[in-house]
């Protein structure tokens, strides 16, 4: 989906820009609409390091815990969240194994490998410098 295309149903999140319904979040650039904010490349991969620094969880459990985190401003789709994890197992970041949920269901749980919490640590450190960077932009520009 290109930037200026509407709709949301294949973006990865979803960002609450009013308070009410959910907005379309894209990882493609800085290009704001009313229909959609994108974020940074890599933010998605950011978001999944940070939850599963707390404990192991499974996918759902990881886009259920952001979304809580956000007071639901932020919610993943599943079929953005899946490669992602794939995409940062591949990477080293984080390692899966199967176990049973609370329900009584066989699910692949993510947790992060030591190479993963470094990387965790580089990419919160160049979010934190970036957001202060825009903040003094918007405070003095």
């Amino acid at each position: 989906m290109t930037p200026t295309q509407s709709g949301h149903d294949n973006l990865p999140l979803y960002f609450d820009t009013n308070g009410g319904s959910m907005l379309a979040v894209e990882e493609k650039g800085w290009l704001m609409t009313d229909k959609r904010i994108d974020l940074p490349q890599g933010t998605l991969d950011l978001l999944i390091l940070k939850t599963l620094a707390l404990e192991p969880q499974h996918g759902w459990a990881i886009s259920e815990r952001i979304g809580q985190v956000s007071k639901d401003v932020l919610s993943i789709k599943q079929g953005s969240l899946y490669p992602a994890l794939h995409r940062l197992e591949r990477r080293g970041w984080i390692k899966a194994k199967w176990a049973m949920t609370k329900n009584s269901r066989h699910a692949k749980y993510y947790e992060l490998t030591k190479a993963g919490r470094k990387q965790l640590e580089a990419e919160e450190s160049a979010w934190r410098k970036l957001a202060a960077a825009v903040g003094n932009v918007l405070e003095t520009a």
